[in-house]
């Protein structure tokens, strides 16, 4: 017999899940489960990481999100309406884009109060049989004095006949009695409606020894400490029971569980097809003059530039550059990009503004040169292609994107991206999410207080003592560690020897050491969620049927709600537009010597 963990939530669950997408496919191919759901919070934020990494593990990932289903209209923003939890499945890939529109349209303006939205109306608009749900838990619309058969009625109605479960949730009865009178309650429902009951569990950290590192989550998000928080009792459940974790067949049967209940679940996970959202790049088509040919209109390109900046070049060298760059180029289909690229950089030098002359490894292309994306010809300073861009990189189903970063003045930023969608379309360009981390400082200055270890100068003491990540940015590339603590304790450990010192054999001993363990275990955990600072997606497609589209509280417009990595994995295209307030002070002097209003 087996289980399928169909109720699982990851770091995207912000502060509330701890898992990360590699941790649940480990979790879950070390237990056998031959398939898993990702259900986060009103997110499909984590769904490509998620796929990528548990088809890397054999285990067949299906696609979720438990939303926050309204009981009046989800526009209704009134505390009095009140908010259930309803988990949604992808059945395939047309369930996919479904979810998709279902996540874009929770985070409507309109719709988002605290946290994205939906309401009944959507759902009969947008959900179908290409998508499962279920419901049942404490949690749930099923759990409030509502008409219940009636409910199913509507659920089978909205979702199709054979695609609605009623959810029975033990995993955690043996401190919940509340869940095992819910449990007896959904399972008498099922006799009455012949609709069958599934066992959940509801994952927030792959196993129960991780349960202590959640805690540290929970009590972020409500800004308190442990010692306060098991006091008030909020979230009690959390704070006294290791069983929120991913669980074994053995553990599901020993909690209550029936062997019928437990085997639907693979019955749902039979259901789902093995689809990908991951794909090549998809980027939009530059309009070439004449209809021409993005490759030849790219090697055109690079012939005015050549005779544009040519001084007294050896052909020879310089020409095989070019021949080998361009070939590269084309190799990988990327011709589309550069041209892209050259296109609003030349734009807004036009305007007359201040472009950046060259950031990053992008500066080594003698391409980037000729069609004026930088200014500096990496030749003569010894700047590697390689370096920006390496074939080497792509696979036979996988491309890798390049990135070039661009510096314009700030205050001309957001005209280039208006000049972006009056191109390609304001349906297929937009601003993307970025996911704070825990990391270096922050994890351990937030471990030591939420752990009351100390008074507050004494955690700034030890939380500073660590070199700020940009600082150190090279050296953990160059050396694969991924913990900023870790590496401080290895190659700087003086700094930390009062309170944490890492021994020969690995292990961590001092004063402070449990909490520099938890710190590092935390490193990498998703916070929080903003805006990127510079990249924007132009997609081939439009947008919200392709991408979540999340809320933006900054702005009237909504963002694509997923990281940039997990973008270019699904294909999308990020262009990296920076904003550098230098450059809005030069322009400003130059205008100002151009006008007379100061001397040289």
């Amino acid at each position: 017999m087996s289980f399928v963990p169909l109720h699982v939530h990851s770091h995207f669950s912000l502060l509330d899940g701890l898992s990360k997408a590699d941790q649940i496919a480990a979790r879950c191919a070390e237990l056998g489960h031959s398939a898993c759901a990702l259900t986060d919070h009103g997110s499909i934020s984590g769904a490509a990481t998620f796929m990528i990494q548990c088809k890397k593990q054999g285990v067949k990932p299906i696609i979720g999100c438990e939303f926050y289903v309204t009981e009046s209209a989800a526009h209704v923003k009134d505390i009095n309406n009140i908010v259930s939890h309803q988990v949604i499945l992808a059945k395939n890939l047309k369930g996919w884009y479904k979810l998709i529109q279902l996540v874009s349209r929770s985070n409507d303006k309109e719709n988002f109060y605290y946290k994205p939205r939906t309401d009944i109306e959507a759902l009969k608009e947008i959900a179908d049989d290409d998508l499962i749900s279920f419901s049942g838990h404490l949690g749930s619309t099923l759990h409030r004095p509502v008409d219940a058969e009636n409910y199913v009625l509507l659920m089978q109605e909205i979702f199709g006949k054979d695609n609605f479960f009623l959810e029975v949730q033990l995993i955690d009865g043996e401190n919940e009695p509340q869940a095992v009178r819910q449990a007896e309650k959904m399972r008498q429902l099922s006799t009455q409606t012949g609709v069958p009951c599934i066992a959940t569990c509801d994952a927030h950290y792959p196993a129960k020894k991780d349960a202590v590192d959640q805690r540290v989550l929970l009590c972020s998000s409500m800004q308190t400490t442990l010692q306060r928080a098991q006091k008030e009792g909020a979230l009690a459940t959390f704070f006294n029971s290791e069983n929120f974790h991913i669980p074994s067949y053995e553990e599901m049967m020993r909690c209550g569980n029936t062997p019928e209940e437990i085997k639907n679940t693979t019955l749902i996970a039979d259901m789902c097809d093995n689809y990908d959202i991951t794909g090549p790049p998809k980027l939009p088509s530059f309009p070439c003059p004449d209809n021409a040919n993005e490759d030849v209109y790219l090697r055109e390109l690079c012939k005015e530039g050549w005779y544009k900046y040519n001084k007294n070049w050896d052909r020879n060298v310089y020409g095989e550059r070019v021949r080998n760059e361009l070939a590269v180029i084309k190799e990988a289909d990327l011709a589309g990009y550069f041209l892209i690229v050259q296109d609003y950089v030349n734009w807004a030098k036009n305007q007359g503004w201040l472009v950046g002359p060259g950031r990053g490894s992008g500066a080594g292309s003698i391409v980037c040169y000729l069609l004026g994306i930088t200014s500096v010809d990496p030749l003569p300073h010894g700047l590697l292609f390689e370096r920006f861009y390496n074939a080497g990189r792509n696979t036979g189903d996988r491309v890798s994107l390049p990135d070039i970063d661009i510096d314009f003045p700030v205050n001309k930023r957001k005209f280039i991206i208006e000049y972006l969608k009056g191109k390609y379309g304001n349906d297929r360009v937009c601003q993307m999410a970025t996911f704070g981390r825990m990391q270096g400082r922050g994890a351990l200055k937030e471990v030591l207080r939420v752990n009351d270890v100390c008074d507050f100068e004494t955690m700034n003491k030890v939380s500073q003592s660590l070199p700020k990540p940009e600082a150190i940015s090279d050296q953990l590339e160059d050396s694969g560690e991924t913990s900023i603590i870790r590496w401080t304790l290895l190659h700087d450990p003086d700094v930390l020897s009062d309170w944490c010192r890492i021994e020969e054999d690995g292990t961590l001993t001092g004063d402070y050491s449990e909490h520099f363990e938890q710190a590092i275990r935390l490193e990498g955990t998703y916070k929080s969620q903003g805006k990127h600072a510079a990249g924007v997606v132009i997609s081939a497609e439009p947008l919200d049927k392709v991408c979540p589209m999340i809320n933006d509280k900054n702005s009237s417009e909504k963002i694509a709600g997923m990281s940039m990595e997990d973008l270019e994995s699904m294909g999308h295209t990020k262009f990296d537009i920076l904003g550098l307030a230098m450059l809005d002070k030069l322009m400003g002097l130059n205008n100002l010597l151009q006008t007379g209003k100061i001397n040289p």
